[in-house]
């Protein structure tokens, strides 16, 4: 019998300490394992014979840990730092990975563990200038190279990580998709940038670690009957780091120690913004805001859309004179109305405009491109210099960096293309003009521009509405929305979705367009709403009036979209007020939660916390909480439940006759309350919710101290006045009450305060004690009410 020489490639011949790291030989590669902390690996991997010197795009820290120690044992090499014991295999090398009890978190799988094929990349050749078509889309105008002439430009590695996850395990994140699954378990993701999905490699499990990829390169993961693991297009080594965590929380936050804490909106980034397809004019901005503060409905920021430049010039970073003719004014007036103004940019520019033309004398632009090109410090300096004189210099508030992907080929097919050809053409299109190894990371060092440019000038906080993100941007002040959507039941369902699982990436800040982009059908395939008739039609305005409902309860709550206009008096009918009334009440509702959502976010930032997450974030032991897809954890006490069908009118305005109702599932080991009714349900089941258009179902924790505000109808309104504290007993409860200047950087140096409010079940007492605050800031005094009614109804008499 011939034996197999593969079979010996990766057999362990030799193994060592060296630079707080353990390096491993086998007869064809390295593998080296460097401890980051007493919970955090990283493991890298090379057939090159050396490793190259790099830390992958997006990781800020990198630290060495030296406590940890290792051995040997009859068929395995181990490892063990504070929590995590790793066994590696004599034979193939492989990495089995268990906690400090030696519970099994993750395996490597037994034969070819990790896999790397050599190939060359090209990209264009410089200063070929190739004949590009240019055509216009709803994303702007796009540049295709039918014939491009390429150079070689170097060589990289397919790579794979082939691992074995264990029965029972639910995994989240990897960024956002549009197919609407929850858990990856089973499924296929293909990781790129498009126009309605957001690639980030970090992969959190139920059975208590997380796993993020050191690659800036698109990437598949699968699970199925092919394998399960990650493919990587472009990568000079696998390199990857586990996290050891005992819950989704954990691994989040060893996420944020790698890549950086998130950095804090502003309290108005919190309030309503109205957006639409398009404000065009300075009037139409302060009109919009004027009659938000006539009906008394709560307001925080407009947006323009493209576009603010002159007609001709798109990506132009500056105001058109004859729409704009005073920007000043413009931001005085939004300013006295307690109004904020966020202005979209984008990061390319036609020929012709005075940007353009200062690019192209300075260098800068990617090749045969009108796009800037973010990864050359020298063009983002530029790119900043032309935002702030052209927009930030009139006191603008906030960035809409639209299409930052840069490439979107999806979007120039009639018919919607299989997710596998998305996919390839992005990896076409993005290889020609970006580096293969860094083609997902537009996205990210354009919010580095941003951010480095804003943060050298002006203490304001940045504000960054995005739709691309990568490893690490939450440091970089960015939102992320999900894209160009349409209006239907069905992308509402997903919606939720696709904000959960960007939500266990590690980024916390997410939001959508309410209602959907596209409300009417047409060509191409991405204009495919369900309602010609727009708002004559009831059941959009049911469908709407849900979505809104649902964003009110969303980390950053934003209505947008083209085909119908989108302020909320919209959706009124002079024979039906009903819409327009829930709506006026949900954003009344979130105003009154700011108190909480504000405090929450600062727990995001302080101790690295999640805002919009996922059942199983707080019960991964629960079978079924970990499969449900419509519901989720707004914060440590509510869960919302949103309505995902339509309970009044089909389109077409037929009526429907039914139960206005949802199931929702109550996880176990916890009661819960019906946030509005106060009515008190045991967990561990499934009951039928009240859902009339008036509300949809939230639940809050027993146990729970819910800050609440008066009626307001600006942030720093809502956030300055009395702090009524909603109390949901049944367990002894803890609030850490956040405040903080509300916009400013003194935050990171210590200018907040936390407050310590408890209560005790026991002896049914409140306690709010003194605010602490690491430099002695002092919040503006204000006062604390504890209210003992219980639910909403009673505490606000169902105003």
């Amino acid at each position: 019998m011939i034996s197999s020489p593969y079979k010996e490639h990766d057999r362990i011949t030799s193994f060592f300490r060296e630079q707080d790291g353990l390096t491993v030989v086998t007869p064809r590669s390295l593998l080296r394992i460097e401890p980051k902390s007493a919970e955090i690996v990283r493991v890298r991997y090379t057939r090159s014979g050396t490793f190259p010197d790099r830390t992958g795009i997006g990781i800020l820290n990198d630290p060495p840990y030296g406590a940890w120690s290792f051995g040997e044992a009859e068929d395995h090499v181990w490892m063990k730092t504070g929590c995590l014991f790793l066994e590696i295999s004599r034979s193939d090398a492989r990495i089995r990975y268990r906690d400090a009890e030696g519970r099994l978190l993750l395996e490597e799988r037994e034969k070819d563990p990790r896999e790397m094929e050599p190939f060359d990349a090209f990209r264009l050749r410089k200063g070929a200038d190739p004949v590009s078509v240019k055509i216009e889309t709803p994303d702007g105008v796009k540049e295709i190279l039918p014939d491009p002439p390429k150079e070689y430009d170097k060589t990289l590695y397919h790579t794979r990580l082939n691992l074995r996850f264990q029965d029972g395990e639910h995994l989240y994140g990897l960024g956002q998709a549009e197919d609407g699954t929850l858990d990856l378990r089973g499924s296929v993701q293909y990781l790129h940038q498009a126009n309605r999905k957001i690639a980030v490699p970090m992969l959190v499990s139920t059975k208590g670690y997380g796993l993020l990829l050191a690659t800036g390169s698109p990437a598949i993961f699968r699970d199925d009957a092919y394998g399960c693991g990650f493919y990587t297009e472009a990568d000079p080594e696998i390199d990857y780091y586990l996290i050891g965590a005992p819950s989704i929380d954990g691994a989040v936050k060893g996420y944020r120690f790698l890549t950086g804490e998130a950095s804090l909106p502003p309290a108005w980034a919190f309030g309503y913004m109205q957006s639409q397809e398009r404000y065009e004019d300075q009037e139409q901005l302060i009109a919009v805001t004027k009659e938000y503060r006539r009906r008394h409905i709560g307001l925080d920021t407009v947006v323009l859309d493209w576009m603010s430049w002159p007609d001709g010039l798109w990506g132009q970073k500056s105001f058109d004179p004859a729409r704009f003719p005073d920007g000043k004014a413009l931001m005085d007036t939004l300013h006295a109305d307690h109004a904020h103004l966020m202005v979209s940019i984008w990061p390319y520019m036609s020929e012709g405009s005075p940007d353009h033309a200062e690019f192209a004398e300075k260098g800068g632009l990617l090749e045969s491109s009108e796009t800037y090109d973010p990864f050359d410090p020298k063009a983002r300096q530029l790119y900043w210099k032309q935002a702030k004189e052209g927009i930030f210099d009139y006191g603008t508030d906030a960035w809409w960096c639209d299409s930052c992907e840069p490439f979107t080929p999806e979007w120039n097919h009639t018919d919607k293309p299989q997710p596998e050809t998305m996919y390839q053409e992005y990896v076409r299109d993005a290889f020609l003009r970006l580096p293969a190894e860094y083609a997902n990371a537009y996205g990210l060092l354009h919010a580095r521009t941003i951010w480095e440019g804003q943060r050298s000038c002006s203490e304001k906080r940045v504000v960054n509405l995005t739709r691309s993100s990568y490893t690490g941007q939450q440091r970089y002040g960015t939102i992320l929305w999900s894209g160009d959507t349409e209006a239907t039941w069905d992308t509402l369902k997903k919606q939720i979705a696709a904000g959960l699982n960007f939500c266990a990436s590690g980024l916390p800040y997410w939001t959508l367009d309410i209602g959907g982009f596209f409300v009417k059908r047409g060509q191409p395939w991405f204009w495919d709403g369900d309602y010609d008739d727009g708002w004559k039609d009831p059941a959009f305005r049911e469908l709407y009036t849900r979505w809104f409902q649902f964003a009110a309860f969303l980390p950053v709550f934003r209505a947008h979209g083209t085909d119908v206009r989108r302020e909320v008096w919209a959706a009124d009918d002079p024979d039906d007020h009903r819409f327009y009334d829930a709506m006026v009440a949900a954003d009344c509702l979130r105003y009154r939660l700011l108190p909480y959502i504000y405090s929450e976010a600062g727990h995001v930032w302080k101790d690295g916390g999640t805002l919009m997450r996922l059942l199983a974030f707080d019960f991964p032991g629960d079978e079924t909480a970990c499969r449900v897809t419509d519901q989720y954890l707004f914060g440590s006490s509510l869960m919302v439940c949103p309505v995902t069908r339509p309970l009044y009118f089909e389109k077409g305005s037929r009526p429907i006759e039914c139960d206005r109702t949802r199931d929702v599932y109550l996880p176990a080991g916890e009661d819960w309350y019906d946030l509005y009714t106060g009515r008190k349900y045991e967990g561990g089941r499934t009951i039928t919710a009240d859902a009339p258009i008036e509300r949809i179902p939230v639940f809050v924790k027993a146990g729970s101290i819910v800050p609440l505000a008066g009626e307001a109808e600006y942030a720093e309104e809502a956030l300055s006045g009395p702090v009524l504290l909603a109390m949901f007993p049944g367990r002894d409860a803890v609030l850490e009450y956040y405040e903080d200047g509300m916009d400013g950087y003194g935050y990171e140096n210590g200018s907040y305060s936390i407050r310590r409010i408890t209560w005790s079940e026991r002896d049914q007492q409140l306690t709010v004690n003194g605010a602490d605050s690491p430099n002695g800031w002092k919040a503006p005094p204000h006062e604390f009410r504890a209210r003992t009614e219980i639910g909403l109804d009673r505490i606000f008499g169902g105003k």
